[in-house]
């Protein structure tokens, strides 16, 4: 039976992608002696956040994902960041592939809320594999899992992340809203002739600021 070996050996931009993307370089080796002739490869990523440590002002950022500091020993839980999928061709000893990440911008999503918290540093990442690996051993094809103890860590800058995501979405951030939220809005921009919805949040705020302070 084949026995495989995987190891994340790096990461890179994509640059080039119509959405915001990364790839994972990943080596396969195979221990055994057999060919691969292919791999139905599942990879799930998770975020291991108890894996590293945390300035003051991330921990703020942080604390809609993890609440207070107090709590972290029970609230750092691991984060899920993607599901993926892909065929690795046959090859004999190991293989090196990339693996396409797609990465979202969307602030209500766990793992981009805790990346945009990060100052810098590197996300303690888990990949963990499954899928169905398919080889030859005396010119007879054979058909097996990858067991679901295979798994690899890898420490991803946060530099890398924000590269790609700055690559499509330079100084921004995306929320989502309601249409009623999104229809309440429209009418306070256009009441006061706000040129741009960034002009717009920014005029309520400065609004809240001024209720907020205590009257002489």
């Amino acid at each position: 039976m084949a026995e495989l070996v995987f190891d994340c050996t790096g990461a890179k931009p994509d640059k080039y992608a119509v959405t915001p993307a990364m790839s994972l370089s990943l080596r396969i080796s195979e221990t055994s002696g057999q060919r691969v002739e292919a791999i139905a490869l599942r990879c799930q990523i998770r975020i291991e956040p108890a894996r590293r440590r945390y300035s003051d002002a991330e921990a703020a950022r942080l604390n809609d994902l993890f609440g207070d500091t107090q709590r972290w020993a029970d609230t750092l839980k691991p984060i899920q960041f993607a599901n993926l999928a892909m065929m690795v061709p046959g090859f004999t000893g190991s293989t090196d592939i990339d693996l396409p990440v797609p990465l979202s911008y969307d602030m209500e999503i766990g793992s981009t809320r805790y990346f945009a918290g990060l100052e810098g540093g590197e996300v303690p990442l888990l990949l963990l594999f499954s899928g169905t690996i398919f080889s030859t051993a005396d010119g007879r094809l054979s058909v097996q899992q990858v067991p679901w103890s295979k798994e690899t860590a890898y420490r991803l800058p946060v530099s890398l992340w924000r590269e790609a995501i700055d690559a499509h979405f330079p100084n921004s951030a995306w929320l989502r809203v309601s249409l009623l939220t999104m229809d309440e809005l429209q009418r306070y921009k256009n009441a006061r002739a706000l040129p741009t919805w960034e002009a717009t949040i920014l005029a309520l705020l400065a609004e809240s600021s001024d209720r907020a302070e205590p009257q002489p």
